[in-house]
């Protein structure tokens, strides 16, 4: 299979991605405190009012902006595809997650139809970062997998985006729209077409760059894996909602997830560099995957044969598990990289650079994955006593994005630290292009 090269000389303005990355965590504190008090009424069920706030503010809060701000940084680097607007556009992507967020807490919690007005119209600046990533995409070259998922990438976002906009204008009042396949395209493409194939397409990239691990065979069937069997259950539900060839491309579709995500695990099992201390989420993220998929096929064949609490097992599997560990992971080692980068680039050849390892210490990112690896334990356990562990993993999990945050803030002061003794500018946003 061939590679694709990275051209770090194509890299953008620190500002651009940082500015998308580091809030992330913060809003990801947000979503635990918001777990830890609200109110647990109907939990854990999947339409409980908490339930859907939190998800929401999880998802647009810390993933979107961290998987934007990614894009950003990987378009012209592996891809050497700038996205137009970028620099425009960037400082507003978490400014507009945490306003939709907010927009469906207020609904779900409040009752609020002005919220779900509110997120309907602040999610069209999303249609527009989805349409410049579809733009840029038509110009990458596409000769591995994670040139092709960067290719394709903005087409599941703007049918996740599109179909949560039809569902907050029907919540709000402003139209109507089925309900059902609605929803069911939303989740699909949400979880499966954008965060599913992104974490998976940047993984034959990233595990290889940072954890030594082999570059997967599995790799070659990327991202069509999961877009193919979702384009086809896309078009059963619009042609044929009530039949059972929806199912079946569901089903299709959870049983290759599942297959790569075992791929996957086996994959991270046999990297080099598993005395990393972010080398454990991954293993637990791949083993979620594939829980996530598993348990999903389940449900689909025996709906009514399952625990009730198997909607939120699997939830937390794909969310937190899929979602929030491999993230939380990249973080961890992009963001001292980059810093490591750009220091590189605008320091004199005789400067000395700090390691990655000095820029963020691997004891502490050790210990934050642990902190991480129990509130996603607790948030598993929930159904168990739902009043009890709803406090307490979202007090934990909100501790452990604080602490990843703490950890990123002390990079930006280590690059605006070295930035002064090479008598540079201090802004990030002032390096060269």
């Amino acid at each position: 299979m061939k590679a694709a090269n990275l051209d770090y000389a194509q890299a953008p303005r620190p500002s651009v991605v940082f500015g998308c990355l580091m809030p992330a965590p913060w809003l990801g504190v947000l979503a635990g405190l918001l777990l830890a008090f609200g109110p647990p009424e109907g939990l854990p069920h999947r339409f409980a009012p908490l339930t859907l706030a939190a998800v929401h503010a999880l998802a647009l809060g810390m993933l979107l902006p961290v998987m934007l701000g990614a894009l950003f940084q990987m378009m012209p680097v592996v891809a050497r595809v700038p996205v137009p607007g970028s620099r425009v556009v960037s400082p507003f992507v978490a400014l507009c997650g945490v306003t939709v967020a907010a927009g469906l807490a207020a609904g779900f919690l409040g009752g609020a139809p002005q919220g779900f007005r509110l997120a309907a119209g602040a999610a069209c600046f999303l249609v527009l970062v989805a349409g410049l990533l579809l733009l840029a995409g038509r110009r990458v070259a596409r000769v591995d997998a994670t040139t092709r998922t960067l290719a394709g990438i903005g087409a599941p976002l703007l049918l996740t985006v599109g179909a949560g906009i039809a569902l907050a204008g029907l919540l709000g009042g402003i139209w109507t729209v089925p309900l059902s396949p609605v929803l069911s395209l939303h989740v699909a493409w949400g979880l499966g077409g954008w965060l599913g194939a992104l974490v998976s397409g940047v993984s034959t990239t990233v595990l290889p760059m940072f954890w030594q691990a082999r570059r997967p065979p599995w790799a070659r069937a990327l991202p069509w894996l999961h877009w193919l069997p979702l384009a086809a259950f896309s078009v059963a539900i619009a042609v044929r909602p009530g039949s059972i060839w929806p199912l079946l491309a569901l089903g299709v579709w959870l049983a290759l997830a599942g297959l790569l995500a075992a791929g996957m695990l086996a994959t991270v099992l046999g990297a080099r560099r598993r005395h990393d201390p972010h080398w454990r989420l991954w293993v637990v993220a791949c083993a979620s995957m594939l829980g996530a998929a598993a348990l999903a096929l389940l449900a689909l064949g025996w709906p009514g044969a399952l625990p009730p609490a198997m909607a939120w097992w699997i939830g937390v599997l794909a969310l937190v598990g899929g979602g929030v560990l491999p993230i939380t992971a990249m973080l961890g080692k992009i963001v001292p990289f980059l810093v490591w980068l750009h220091l590189r680039r605008l320091l004199p050849p005789r400067a000395r650079v700090p390691v990655m390892q000095a820029i963020i210490a691997p004891v502490r990112q050790q210990r934050q994955a642990w902190l991480l690896l129990a509130a996603y334990g607790v948030l598993l356990a929930l159904p168990a006593a739902p009043a009890l562990l709803a406090p307490l993993g979202g007090l934990l999990l909100a501790a452990a994005n604080g602490w990843l945050g703490l950890q990123l803030v002390g990079a930006m002061r280590c690059m605006r630290r070295m930035r002064r003794q090479g008598g540079l500018p201090p802004r990030p946003g002032h390096a060269p292009d």
